[in-house]
């Protein structure tokens, strides 16, 4: 576990975490929405405007050749980050929602075809396949989860067949915390020929991520749940797939030749990266990788283990509190959603966030499973690397004032 020094000095390289919120010292605990940013990436963003501003990738002038090299450092750090083979694989996006898409935009689906998904998707991982299902004629099926949130895998291995196209799952759910076992389902989906997306959203950082070891085909995340900027993230694909598959956008960069005849396309990573893509943001995510990795994923992940096991026994003892997702720590990665009983989620939200306290309410972007637990929304608590226990204390504190304010 770190010390209270070293979790001292990782704050203090966080200005918002200095903030007051209502005269009270801000506690944000909405980290699974997205993380805040260190100070050497918030300089990193100020510095790439100001000295190295240039387009990529087309000039040759000092700006753009700098610019470009950065760039493509950052591809490579990527690569090494989620052990991929070869930085050809790694594809920017403006985030986990467009890599979704391209997959379900480029690969080819058929009439009849099959699409997997599960009860515990984010709507990024449902609607672009209804979308796809709708247009093609496929069929989307879906994986059932227990009373607790799991998947049964049993149901899964009903499901799937020689007609799967492709199954497309959240490794950590955003709602839940729930870990899923998705190196089995990867394995159990190559036995029928289907492909695999993995939705990474709520993993870099949190899980020590090899690509090649699960033997994924296509793996998303992105930067600002990392604690790097928005609007910047990434597809990885295999690149015998990603060389087979047509791009879903097209324009200036992505082409190798064009006339009005015919137009040939760029060789990976290229090819899918249409248009100017975000250089200040590539950029800068290559700072919060060094952050991360200066602290080590394990070590990240060890210390929200203990916050986790520490806040699912705090509140546990609050009277009419609801847990959704089970109480074993090891299977889940620092997120708790509940309910207080009689209580409705955004009242409880709304009274923490005058206390200080940041957290995230309602159905999560996840109404599905909203729907299985037979509720309208949840609050959720997400823990980062600079938390405390500290705060998971006033967190407790804070939720027996909303019910004697509420009942």
């Amino acid at each position: 576990m770190f010390s209270q020094k070293t979790i001292q000095k990782i704050r203090s390289q966080f200005p918002i975490l200095e903030k007051k919120v209502y005269s009270y010292p801000l506690v944000y605990i909405d980290n699974a929405a997205t993380t805040q940013k260190p100070i050497q990436v918030i300089q990193s963003s100020e510095s790439y405007y100001s000295t190295i501003n240039a387009n990529i990738h087309r000039g040759l002038h000092f700006l753009s050749q700098k610019a470009t090299y950065n760039v493509e450092n950052v591809r490579k750090k990527i690569q090494n980050f989620i052990q991929a083979k070869s930085s050809s694989e790694i594809i920017f996006t403006k985030g986990t929602t467009e890599s979704i898409n391209l997959v379900a935009s480029s690969i080819e689906i058929k009439k009849g075809d099959e699409i997997i998904i599960s009860y515990l998707e984010h709507h990024s991982n449902i609607v672009p396949w209804q979308i796809i299902c709708d247009k093609k004629e496929a069929n989307l099926k879906i994986i059932p989860i227990n009373n607790d949130g799991f998947l049964q895998l049993d149901y899964f291995e009903f499901l799937i067949s020689e007609r799967t196209k492709i199954v497309s799952i959240s490794h950590i759910s955003n709602v839940l915390g729930i870990i899923n076992p998705v190196k089995k389902i990867i394995s159990k989906s190559h036995e029928y020929g289907a492909l695999v997306l993995i939705d990474g959203a709520q993993v870099p950082s949190n899980l020590e991520l090899n690509v090649q070891d699960l033997d994924v085909d296509f793996y998303a995340f992105s930067a600002h749940k990392m604690y790097g900027p928005t609007g910047i993230g990434v597809l990885y694909g295999k690149k015998e797939i990603l060389e087979n598959i047509e791009p879903y956008q097209s324009g200036g960069e992505m082409i190798k030749n064009v006339s009005f005849e015919k137009t040939t396309y760029s060789n990976l990573p290229f090819k899918f990266e249409a248009g100017t893509p975000n250089i200040e943001g590539i950029i800068v995510w290559g700072t919060a990788i060094d952050f991360v990795e200066k602290i080590g994923v394990k070590n990240i992940q060890f210390y929200k283990e203990e916050l986790l096991k520490y806040a699912i026994q705090r509140l546990s003892c609050i009277d009419g509190i609801k847990l959704y997702g089970g109480n074993d720590y090891r299977k889940r990665s620092g997120i708790i959603s509940f309910n207080l009983s009689k209580l409705h989620c955004f009242d409880v939200g709304s009274i923490l966030d005058r206390l200080g306290i940041a957290v995230r309410t309602g159905h999560l972007c996840a109404q599905p499973l909203m729907n299985f637990f037979h509720v309208e929304g949840m609050v959720r608590v997400s823990f980062s690397v600079y938390n405390t226990f500290k705060e998971i204390d006033y967190l407790f504190n804070s939720l027996l004032k909303v019910k004697k304010i509420l009942l």
